[in-house]
């Protein structure tokens, strides 16, 4: 019985929070959508901030180690083309493969981590951190191993892009089905995998022979952005 209703808190809160946010969801309120009392709820987590810090580390703990588990296997690659291709595969891939299960994501916990990214709670954006930023140190520096020169700020950034491709292709892939009338199926995660992963190996190959010195693109001029576009 305790370990079932352990179970349901962890799924209700996820829901929860993918839904509403961190901060406007109350213990009360995962306890009720879970069928059980509040007193059951702080038994097993104590307090709402460990309850996320529970479901976070369900989620990401299999999917980071698979994640360097296959950035291993990549890094032995001695063509830097080659390897590149691989190292970006081994950081989407987990993602897809675990987004039907319960270890890695899915479109629920996947749209729960941006909500809470975007909801600014210090305490959330600490829990991210401790799940995500040593592996995505990881994985920069060996982008940036591929492309020799390639400035900091530009890997960061283009994997920055990366994480926003891989959110959006798995919270809202109807999108793309619907913007191809139907011509492309958005829940096709293999077609996902392979031109998220075609597009930003695109994105990285582009700074080989960079000058380090230089932060801005070398060869891209962009107009000044304006207020009220459409």
């Amino acid at each position: 019985m305790r370990s079932s209703a352990k179970e349901a808190l962890l799924s209700n809160a996820a829901t929860l929070f993918s839904r509403s946010g961190y901060n406007a969801v109350s213990l009360r309120d995962v306890a009720k959508a879970a069928g059980v009392n509040v007193g059951s709820l702080t038994y097993h987590f104590g307090t709402k901030l460990n309850l996320l810090r529970e479901i976070y580390q369900r989620h990401t703990l299999p999917m980071n180690a698979r994640r360097l588990e296959l950035l291993g296997e990549a890094r032995r690659i001695k063509d830097p083309d080659e390897r590149l291709m691989a190292i970006l595969r081994a950081y989407v891939v987990p993602a897809f493969v675990s987004s039907s299960g319960g270890d890695g994501g899915g479109a629920e916990f996947t749209r729960m981590r941006a909500v809470l990214s975007a909801e600014g709670n210090p305490d959330a954006q600490a829990i991210i951190a401790d799940a995500f930023d040593e592996t995505s140190r990881t994985f920069i520096e060996a982008l940036g191993e591929c492309v020799p020169g390639a400035p900091l700020e530009s890997l960061v950034w283009r994997s920055q892009f990366l994480l926003g491709g891989l959110y959006y292709a798995l919270i809202n892939p109807e999108r793309v089905t619907r913007l191809s009338n139907g011509a492309v199926d958005g829940d096709d995660r293999e077609a996902a995998v392979r031109h998220l992963v075609e597009a930003t190996y695109a994105s990285f190959k582009s700074l080989s022979g960079a000058d380090p010195q230089r932060s801005e693109p070398l060869t891209v001029s962009t107009p000044p952005i304006q207020e009220n576009q459409t």
